[in-house]
């Protein structure tokens, strides 16, 4: 009985895993690192090719999709009279009104079809605080152990619902001045039944745990940082698990309890990107701005305390290398088969690096025909995936030698949001719609 019981359970427990590695989610997938599950992905889209469905959008959002079985998940901000949508100026986006009436939305789809399973509203009213035009109300990814479903509509609150669309709790965690009116755009994290939120603004940052299942907040602490927009990651290395963010310091903390393990002067600039990993190291690095920003740094497993690196050098005893103007912006990089690849903001350059050593291996290299990528690249079966904003995926081969390989175009939309990857399925988000390719 005892072994026919230890055979349930063990077979249990493998269709369990079967069943849950494929899935995306939360930002960047479930490694925080924008690498699918072994699968098979199609190979070539369009808008007329290997599109399943197609779901448009009546409001505004970044945040990217994620995908629970056959489940979409993903947020949206809805004027609730959509005539109050200014003309758009100059070319640009049209201005977000802020003292009209929105719904913020939470909304589920079916991933085979397309179909709405269900849409509700976490928060009907005017917005809490002022974002840009190329911003929105709606920029957080969310995040889904499978129970639940997290949303983080900005200083609006954080909002629970379980899989039905049943809202289970919400928590209003403060309204905070962003810089110069950006918005906001820091996901919220989900390890081990806590929701870890970083709040970083101009006026009182901070870095909270809350209980999943109720919302109760566990520890708090402050952050000497002002506005930020990455989102931090969990770092499990072979010493310790890590809770990692960005900032104008890098600063791992024990996500158990807050406790600061260590801290990097990331020399300035804007944090937008999130850390990638490859077990014992950890990269990163920030937008270069006119304040400094723009340097790339590995770093290795065990740090502890200030470990900043002195005037003129490059390196510590655990910073092991830092490459200025390494192309860091908004995209986060990309670690693969033992080489990290950046996508540059406006140029549409593609910059590759020797992870193990910082060395670089090709130098910024335009991309033909591409020019801005917000999206985070990915990577799948040899292959670099890099989506720029006018809809391109411009695949280039892996490796130590940079050749185009091919492009897949969706056309008619803007694509900032980065793209989810679960069941064989790519689902993008538009600004004009969400789209299957399958």
């Amino acid at each position: 009985m005892i072994n026919l019981k230890l055979l349930v359970l063990t077979f249990s427990f493998a269709i369990f895993t079967a069943m849950t590695t494929d899935n995306w989610p939360n930002f960047r997938g479930a490694n925080s690192n924008q690498l699918p599950a072994v699968q098979k992905l199609p190979s070539e889209w369009s808008n007329t090719k290997n599109l399943s469905w197609k779901y448009d959008l009546k409001g505004r959002g970044w945040s990217c999709p994620i995908v629970w079985g056959n489940k979409v998940f993903f947020t949206n901000a809805v004027l609730e009279d959509l005539s109050l949508l200014p003309s758009a100026s100059g070319g640009g986006r049209s201005e977000n009104p802020a003292d009209a009436v929105y719904n913020f939305e939470v909304i589920c789809l079916d991933l085979n079809s397309g179909a709405e399973i269900w849409k509700k509203v976490a928060y009907h009213g005017v917005p809490k605080y002022k974002t840009h035009r190329d911003n929105n109300y709606a920029p957080e990814t969310m995040v889904t152990d499978g129970k639940n479903v997290y949303a983080y509509f900005g200083m609006t609150g954080v909002y629970c619902f379980d899989m039905d669309g049943n809202k289970a709790w919400e928590k209003d965690l403060g309204t905070y001045p962003m810089q110069s009116g950006w918005g906001t755009s820091t996901s919220p994290l989900l390890y081990n039944n806590v929701l870890y939120m970083q709040i970083d603004n101009e006026e009182k940052s901070f870095l909270a745990a809350l209980d999943s299942k109720t919302g109760k907040e566990i520890w708090r602490v402050d952050r000497d940082e002002k506005s930020t927009w990455g989102t931090p990651i969990i770092w499990k290395n072979s010493i310790r698990t890590e809770l990692v963010t960005q900032g104008r310091k890098a600063r791992s903390y024990n996500p158990e309890n807050g406790k600061l393990l260590w801290e990097l002067d990331l020399k300035s600039g804007r944090t937008i990107s999130s850390p990638t990993t490859n077990s014992d190291m950890i990269f990163m690095g920030n937008e270069k701005r006119p304040d400094g920003g723009g340097t790339l740094f590995g770093i290795k497993a065990g740090a502890s305390g200030d470990i900043s690196l002195g005037e003129g050098k490059s390196s510590n005893d655990f910073v092991v290398w830092s490459v200025p103007e390494s192309g860091i912006a908004m995209a986060s990089p990309l670690y693969y088969e033992g080489l990290l690849y950046i996508a540059d903001r406006n140029m549409g350059k593609l910059f590759c690096y020797d992870a193990a050593t910082g060395t670089v291996v090709y130098p910024g290299t335009k991309i033909t025909g591409a020019k801005a990528f917000w999206a985070s690249p990915w990577a799948y079966n040899g292959k670099i995936y890099c989506l720029e904003e006018k809809g391109t995926t411009h695949v280039i081969q892996a490796g130590k030698s940079f050749k185009e390989l091919e492009k897949h175009t969706l056309e008619n939309d803007i694509f900032w949001s980065s793209t989810a990857i679960s069941n064989g399925s790519y689902v993008f988000r538009g600004e004009k719609a969400i789209y299957c390719i399958r």
